[in-house]
């Protein structure tokens, strides 16, 4: 595995320290993880794409609950 070296701002590594730390890894992995997921092909795009399209629709519950029967009945 090549080594780089990156400029940032400090106060962006301290946060993507904290945000690292904060999900039990180092931040080289953090970045190496952006990077994989930003330039290469991803193949779970679709749960992606669908929470995409849950967040654009707009509806509403209005407070609705549902039990875990009526989920199920089809």
């Amino acid at each position: 595995m090549k080594n780089i070296t990156l400029s940032i701002d400090e106060s962006v590594l301290q946060a993507g320290r904290a945000y690292a730390r904060a999900h039990n890894m180092s931040f080289n992995v953090l970045v190496r993880r952006l990077i994989e997921q930003t330039v290469l092909p991803q193949k779970d795009t679709w749960l992606h794409d669908t929470f995409s399209l849950m967040d654009a629709i707009n509806v509403s519950s209005n407070g609705k609950k549902w039990t875990r029967d009526e989920l199920y009945r089809v």
